[in-house]
């Protein structure tokens, strides 16, 4: 593998990251929102987010030249103010590979945090916690392993990007090419052998991300399950402070202790 293809894969690789990171922040208070806020243009929200699902990546790719391009909305007065543009460097690639993997990430993680039982949540209301603490105390975890399903959906659908980073970032050896512009450059080029490389390495690193997710979310799931049910499937037993021992589930099979009798009951004649 040469040079340039080793220089393409890392740069495809941090890409990913940062745009998986910036999906994590954006994305997951979004999902919150949409699951369990009713607002006004709630549905046009979700009509936006999702719409680069749907939409060919060249035409996503061409609406963020429009909106960040050194011409754009916002890009004419950024390089007006600053004389720096965004559009065809490697912050380009982490902004469309972010915009593409956003609707996944979405998605996915307001459909968990939607099957989260909301009675659990008014429990928490009781206990006196406020709603944003309850989302990230009960909500959240509960809801994280679909979750961290979303986020390598994310990390998988930005390491493969294509059609809008070649529209926003360009492809520039050495500054602007992730492993797909690269394996396109190849064939164009006629090194079919080095087209083979960068397809392998490709795949085997997304084998390995999502090998590496599930067994994640299996430790996951186990550890919730842990943590709120015992062994035998009953609620487990919590431990008081001071070293003390711990009560008895409420469905334990144990000899139970004989009642405690009130000295107001009457004794027997």
């Amino acid at each position: 593998m040469s040079a340039d293809s080793l220089g393409a894969l890392g740069l495809s690789i941090r890409v990913a990251l940062f745009a998986t990171l910036l999906n994590a922040v954006l994305g997951i208070p979004l999902a919150y929102l949409l699951a369990r806020r009713a607002f006004r243009g709630r549905a046009l929200v979700d009509l936006l987010v999702t719409l680069p699902l749907v939409l060919p990546p060249t035409v996503t790719g061409y609406y963020l030249i429009v909106l960040l391009g050194r011409r754009g909305w916002l890009g004419a007065p950024v390089y007006a103010w600053t004389g720096w543009s965004v559009a065809f460097t490697w912050y380009a690639a982490v902004i469309a590979a972010t915009v593409m993997a956003l609707p996944l990430l979405v998605r996915t993680a307001r459909a968990a945090i939607e099957s989260v039982d909301r009675e659990l949540e008014k429990a928490a209301y009781t206990l006196g916690r406020s709603e944003w603490r309850t989302a990230l105390e009960v909500t959240l975890p509960l809801a994280k392993n679909g979750i961290i399903a979303g986020l390598v959906l994310a990390f998988a659908r930005a390491l493969g990007e294509f059609g809008a980073t070649l529209m926003l970032a360009g492809n520039i050896p050495g500054k602007t090419t992730t492993v797909p512009l690269a394996i396109y450059t190849a064939v164009q080029t006629g090194e079919m052998g080095e087209a083979v490389l960068l397809v392998v390495a490709l795949t085997i690193l997304s084998c390995a991300v999502l090998l590496v997710a599930g067994r994640l979310g299996a430790r996951a799931a186990c550890a919730t399950a842990s943590r709120s049910r015992s062994p035998s499937g009953c609620p487990r037993s919590r431990s008081t402070s001071r070293g003390r021992p711990a009560t008895a589930s409420p469905c334990s099979s144990g000899p139970r202790a004989p009642a405690r009798r009130s000295r107001y009951s009457a004794s027997p004649a």
